[in-house]
């Protein structure tokens, strides 16, 4: 029923609609969507869209880094403003702006704010305001070595995992890190102790990826000998380094769809896209490397997307300050060029 209402109003937009959808959707709303990707694909996209409604089948920084960079004409929507996101919410803005500006005091030092894509658009601001920018999965690197040349350090933030497997892939030495205590609202912040780092570690996580253990790969190692098995960035270093290749989710679907018929493969990330990767190639055995599923992509359903688009011209839409605009965009957009 609600597939139906969905197509109908598809149809009655034409396009002047585009659905969007993450990777860790589910099928049932990936069937629906127009474009879908990670999120530097996505975020690629917004600028190039002729529709001026655009539905943002995902968590809720997705559709704020879309409403970001978005043009005057169009509007933002999201199915459901409470599909948050666990990792974003450990990187408040007032916080990280009060431990950059306490770092920078102290210690006379130009520290570069990085921030992953899953941030609020306040953090993007803060990133933008002090000379910064954001990162994906996907360039990471990229813009890790770009942040490092900007200044005497770089602070990264909030997901550890990605930032010590990022260092590792450049070389950055473990003497050269530190993972700040943000304990007491930034007060137990030693700075003193960061003046020699070149990479100041803000610690979150995503709790999807935290789940998987090392002894899970030592299990599908034994019982598939020849396996392989890939990951994504944000799992434990420890993980990173036993398996057989890491990355972003467009890595982890090309990955597949260039191994040889027959291949075994183990994936760790959310199970939506590894169920997907399953029924893509049945020619090949596709296996998680366990159950991880995100509750709040979960959140986005046939129902609530319908119940959207019947109403879409009375539906709130997803909207940012000026002030944050402003700021957030550039950090978003000096992402864009230098990865350009």
């Amino acid at each position: 029923m609600y597939s139906d209402i969905i197509a109908e109003q598809k149809r009655k937009y034409g396009k002047r609609l585009a659905i969007l959808g993450h990777h860790y959707q589910s099928d049932e709303i990936i069937r629906h969507t127009d474009l879908k990707g990670d999120s530097l694909e996505l975020a690629r996209q917004i600028e190039k869209l002729e529709a001026e409604y655009i539905v943002f089948c995902g968590v809720h920084f997705m559709a704020e880094s879309a409403a970001i960079v978005r043009r005057d004409n169009q509007k933002v929507y999201i199915p459901d403003a409470s599909a948050g996101c666990v990792m974003a919410n450990m990187a408040p803005a007032w916080l990280v702006d009060k431990v950059l500006t306490k770092i920078l005091n102290e210690t006379g030092r130009k520290i570069i704010p990085l921030a992953y894509v899953n941030t609020p658009a306040a953090v993007k601001t803060v990133c933008g305001k002090h000379g910064g920018s954001v990162c994906t999965s996907a360039n990471a690197e990229k813009m890790l070595k770009w942040a490092l040349k900007q200044g005497d350090g770089v602070l990264f933030l909030p997901d550890k995992n990605l930032a010590l497997n990022t260092a590792d892939k450049i070389g950055i030495p473990d003497e050269k890190r530190i993972l700040l205590d943000i304990r007491g609202k930034g007060e137990k912040i030693d700075t003193q102790k960061t003046v020699d780092k070149d990479l100041l570690i803000w610690p979150g996580l995503c709790a999807i990826h935290q789940r998987f253990k090392l002894s899970q790969i030592e299990k599908f190692r034994k019982e598939y000998p020849g396996c392989k098995i890939i990951v994504h960035p944000e799992c434990p270093p420890e993980l990173v380094h036993a398996a057989d290749g890491d990355g972003s989710t467009s890595y982890l679907i090309k990955y597949v769809n260039e191994s040889p018929e027959g291949a075994t493969i183990v994936i760790g990330t959310e199970t939506n896209l590894v169920n997907r990767l399953k029924n893509m190639f049945p020619e090949k055995n596709i296996i998680p490397l366990g159950i991880s599923i995100c509750s709040n992509m979960a959140k986005i359903n046939e129902k609530n997307l319908a119940d959207l688009l019947i109403n879409l011209d009375t539906s709130e839409y997803e909207d940012v300050s000026d002030e944050i605009r402003a700021h957030a965009k550039t950090a978003l957009e000096r992402m864009l060029q230098v990865c350009a």
